[in-house]
């Protein structure tokens, strides 16, 4: 691994756009290539928010501190020149695009980042789709349906991790994907996500989730605790244990 985090936040401090309402007071950040970190809070703890203005979205806006993705300024960065970089984000909530098929979404991203003039290969492709969704263990039907449109919620997810296989992030923002899954679902996800951190061990894994029961199927490397807007606590998987058996509740207090 590199001296260098991969990603590095300090002091950071966002609040909702063109409102005063201020959600992340200061957070403070390391994750190095090829770590499975986790943020674990309470709602309303600035974890999504987090992800959210990490991938680029124009919802909220930074006050104060600085992010450094690959040593350059990723604030200074539109998102889609973060996704061309490499950083993607599996929406808690992913979005419906009815008439455009997931092959068709999929295709159209990996072709933006060709060169000018340059054409993606189609047999490829359709072996990197089959092959991916395979070890998603889905039906190759559902790569002619439209993007998210009727989908279950967990077909919802499973789509999200099959774009992650195909444009192989180097930083993976997942948002609180185990929001309403069930066990079986749960499962097919965690061991996509496993198997692609298996296939490319460079790339790093930010999972946002509520409960320890994502993580008892996706092992982190380092578990943070997130309240207020603040990293309040970071150590090892034995974080998440202990707050699976003792919730947040010592944590009530902090910066109260």
């Amino acid at each position: 691994m590199s001296d260098a985090p991969i990603l590095s936040i300090r002091n950071l401090h966002a609040k909702v756009a063109d409102e005063d309402i201020e959600i992340l007071h200061g957070v403070d950040l390391d994750l190095n290539k090829g770590e499975i970190h986790a943020i674990m809070g309470p709602n309303g703890s600035g974890k999504s928010t987090l992800a959210k203005l990490l991938a680029g979205h124009p919802g909220y806006e930074v006050t104060d501190g600085t992010v450094t993705y690959k040593g350059e300024d990723v604030l200074e960065l539109e998102p889609d020149e973060r996704s061309q970089a490499g950083i993607f984000l599996a929406f808690q909530y992913p979005v419906e695009v009815p008439g455009v098929s997931i092959a068709n979404f999929l295709r159209t991203a990996l072709q933006a980042r060709l060169d000018e003039g340059e054409e993606i290969d189609l047999f490829d492709f359709q072996d990197q789709l089959m092959s991916a969704m395979e070890v998603l263990e889905m039906d190759p039907a559902f790569a002619e349906r439209p993007v998210n449109d009727g989908f279950s919620g967990g077909e919802k997810k499973r789509n999200e991790i099959l774009q992650m296989a195909m444009l192989k992030p180097t930083l993976a923002l997942m948002d609180e994907t185990d929001s309403g899954l069930d066990i079986d679902a749960l499962q097919v996800v965690a061991e996509g996500v496993n198997r692609l951190s298996e296939e490319n061990p460079e790339m790093t894994v930010l999972i946002i989730t509520h409960y320890q029961r994502l993580l008892n199927y996706i092992k982190p490397d380092h578990v943070h605790v997130m309240v207020k807007g603040r990293i309040v606590r970071s150590g090892g998987p034995e974080v998440a244990e202990a707050l699976e058996s003792e919730g947040y509740e010592e944590f009530r207090t902090v910066g109260a």
